[in-house]
């Protein structure tokens, strides 16, 4: 009655899948150790308390050690206190392990949301490096050139400095899994607006333009599909951002949902890489695709001087 009751039965409620027992046991005001000292035991026919012969001492709790398959195991679970960072404390709990002096026959690992993250960490980066792959064969055939398809992948990769720079502004911790999710999305947006680019770039060129003169003239043409991608993508994550859930019919504004909060992290992550990444596809892109011709046409200068002389 003072711990975990007696158990009288089960039911399974309408709205769930798994069955609930029916524990009877104290209020949880009573549900103490004092009421250990209440009890009675029978000794020449009267009831005398425990408490007259007994006496509580606290010690640590030693658990169980159980056996996974030829070596012992000793589990330890512990939860953090609501708004710590759990990678954080695991972060501490590691270094202190490293510096103990323990067994080289002992080996410890963490589980439960370490071992997800892991897995989960380790599935993501499969499809994102699959996910490049294919990327870059598509565009080294349509593009014709390994320097303007690394040059749209390079892309990719320095959008992440917006990325963690919007989860830093936000006070986001990086999530494996929404946060990784939210970068392999940015990637498709991001070569959408270099390919926009580099392809009308391309055809200027094609029209005999100089190197400065086409990425001046992409640039004015290219500019306002490219706002235009990023001002609405970025606005129409914002509400998710700042976790808002707006209600139409209700006419009311929620912050903080719970249906809200599993979204932040992708939000953040994608509206923070894309105006990142927005800055650099118009200025750096058309930079280093000048540079790159005009140090391919200086190099056709040299070849070809001395059969002009």
């Amino acid at each position: 009655m003072v711990t975990s009751g007696l158990n009288l039965g089960s039911y399974r409620p309408d709205d769930a899948d798994d069955e609930v027992d029916i524990r009877l046991r104290f209020p949880g005001a009573n549900r103490t150790l004092d009421q250990i000292d209440d009890l009675r035991v029978s000794s020449h026919g009267s009831l005398v308390p425990i408490s007259s012969f007994t006496e509580k001492t606290p010690r640590q709790q030693s658990g169980n050690i159980v056996r996974t398959g030829n070596n012992l195991r000793y589990m330890i679970e512990a939860d953090v206190h609501e708004g710590i960072n759990d990678v954080a404390k695991r972060a501490q709990i590691q270094a202190v392990l490293d510096k103990a002096d323990i067994p080289p026959s002992v080996n410890f690992h963490f589980k439960g949301n370490a071992e997800e993250m892991a897995k989960t960490g380790s599935f993501l980066a499969n499809a994102f490096l699959l996910a490049i792959f294919m990327m870059t064969i598509i565009l080294v055939t349509q593009f014709n050139s390994l320097y303007r398809a690394g040059l749209v992948l390079s892309a990719i990769v320095l959008s992440f400095v917006g990325v963690f720079m919007g989860l830093m502004i936000r006070g986001e911790p990086f999530g494996i899994v929404m946060s990784g999710v939210g970068m392999i999305a940015l990637a498709g947006v991001v070569v959408n607006n270099n390919i926009v680019l580099i392809d009308t770039y391309a055809h200027l060129r094609k029209d005999g333009l100089a190197p400065k003169d086409a990425a001046l003239r992409t640039g004015a043409q290219r500019l306002r599909p490219v706002l235009l991608t990023t001002i609405t993508t970025v606005c129409g994550l914002i509400p998710m951002v700042y976790q808002l859930n707006i209600d139409l019919l209700g006419r009311e504004i929620l912050v903080d949902a719970p249906s809200s909060q599993w979204w932040t992290q992708l939000s953040t992550a994608i509206a923070g890489g894309l105006s990142f990444a927005t800055v650099l596809t118009l200025f750096l892109t058309p930079c280093l695709l000048v540079l790159a011709d005009e140090r391919r046409e200086k190099r056709l200068a040299k070849r070809l001087s001395p059969k002009a002389l």
